[in-house]
């Protein structure tokens, strides 16, 4: 869980985020949780 916050954090910090690399991120995150289903 600890992990999942990191780029959180690291967002926060970067407001010059795009919308692509956001979508990117929600993308990787259903990812990792597909992942720990398995």
């Amino acid at each position: 869980m600890a992990k999942a916050q990191e780029p959180r954090k690291e967002k926060k910090k970067e407001p010059t985020k795009t919308t692509k690399e956001k979508k990117a991120a929600k993308e990787e995150k259903k990812a990792l949780k597909a992942r720990q289903q398995d």
